[in-house]
């Protein structure tokens, strides 16, 4: 692979969307990267549409988990590798699937998940600040939103 003069193409993209994605392989898959002549890396995670074929209710929990994973991933990688991360928001599971979590019962997980990237984290400070961001009295993170 180094030898071919892809690295110098192309950036790899990275994606997992689990809640408990396994940290240390993923870093090994940076350094892997790395070690092929891949100058930079992409994660991608997702705010939602990847839990489930049936699933029209976003779980916010399951979206914060994946990107609190991500973070660990970014503070064990070497920091000049990283570019970036996408937040992707599918609407189908799969190209076979009907629609599923539309955009607007997503946006509160889109805003979590955008803070918890912007502030290093997620704590209550934030949740307030998405509460009052978006106009909501009550966000939950474990329960699906009504």
């Amino acid at each position: 692979l180094s030898e071919s003069g892809v690295p110098q193409l192309v950036q790899p993209m990275i994606w997992d969307y689990a809640a408990d994605l396994d940290v240390e392989s993923k870093v090994q898959l940076v350094e892997k990267y790395q070690r092929c002549g891949f100058s930079k890396v992409w994660f991608a995670s997702a705010f939602k549409g990847a839990t489930g074929v049936n699933q029209s209710l976003t779980l916010i929990g399951h979206h914060l988990k994946n990107h609190l994973q991500w973070m660990k991933v970014a503070s064990s990688s070497p920091a000049e590798v990283l570019e970036g991360i996408v937040l992707t928001g599918w609407q189908r599971y799969d190209h076979f699937s009907v629609l599923c979590e539309l955009l607007p019962v997503a946006i509160p997980s889109l805003a979590v998940c955008l803070q918890a990237l912007k502030n290093g984290g997620y704590s209550e400070k934030i949740k307030e600040d998405v509460e009052k961001l978006l106009g909501m009295s009550n966000l939950e993170i474990d329960t699906f939103m009504r």
